[in-house]
């Protein structure tokens, strides 16, 4: 076994688990933390002065569902630009960027369960069945739940990296299902979700990209 050196690390130095001497960017974390709740401050905010739309609950459905698509992209950008670009601070947020994803997509399903469905299940269990819309977001959720459930570093050491990195490539599905989400929720204008779906092909395309070449 070739010993490590300071130009091979034993671990790749993004894993969260390892020791760094340095942080770089030190406010990035907090200013992420700050920056993810600002959506949902500027809903609850227009909410208390009644500045929202005729169909209030509608539009805080649709915000929350954007937003956490939003996050989603934000995460599934990070590895694609350490490989492109050889930044490393990238993936050292990937995991806040991923949980806020799950966040507000959690909180996008509970505003449908619980204000559009007054948590009527019957209605809720024949929507996810019949319409192709809300069966797509609705995988996509069931998703990111063992993703975001594993994000500690603990489950890094329990499952091991390899199967843990297998596990997480699972977000490319889920960001393909939420882009299916959004093109089939809106009837109009498809020109918004098929930015966003054109973005996760083209980050799932340049991942793809690195690794054949690794593999060649």
């Amino acid at each position: 076994m070739a010993r490590a050196t300071p130009s091979s690390p034993p671990f790749p130095t993004w894993l969260p688990f390892v020791p760094h001497r340095r942080e770089p960017f030190p406010w990035l974390k907090p200013g992420i933390f700050i920056g993810g709740l600002a959506p949902l401050a500027y809903t609850l905010f227009r909410v208390s002065q009644g500045e929202l739309s005729a169909n209030p609950i509608a539009q805080i459905e649709n915000e929350l569902g954007l937003t956490a698509l939003l996050f989603l992209v934000a995460a599934l950008a990070c590895t694609p630009a350490r490989a492109l670009f050889h930044w490393t601070w990238p993936p050292r947020i990937r995991r806040e960027l991923g949980l806020f994803a799950f966040f507000y997509a959690s909180l996008h399903f509970l505003t449908y369960v619980m204000l559009d469905q007054f948590f009527d299940w019957n209605a809720i269990v024949a929507d996810v069945i019949q319409r192709p819309f809300i069966t797509a977001g609705f995988a996509a959720l069931v998703l990111l739940v063992p993703l975001a459930w594993t994000s500690t570093n603990g489950s890094i050491r329990k499952l091991g990296y390899q199967r843990w990195v297998r596990l997480h490539q699972l977000v490319y599905v889920a960001g393909a299902l939420a882009a299916l989400h959004f093109i089939w929720r809106v009837k109009i204008d498809l020109s918004q979700p098929l930015v966003y779906a054109a973005i996760i092909g083209a980050l799932f395309a340049i991942r793809l990209g690195f690794w054949l070449r690794r593999r060649a």
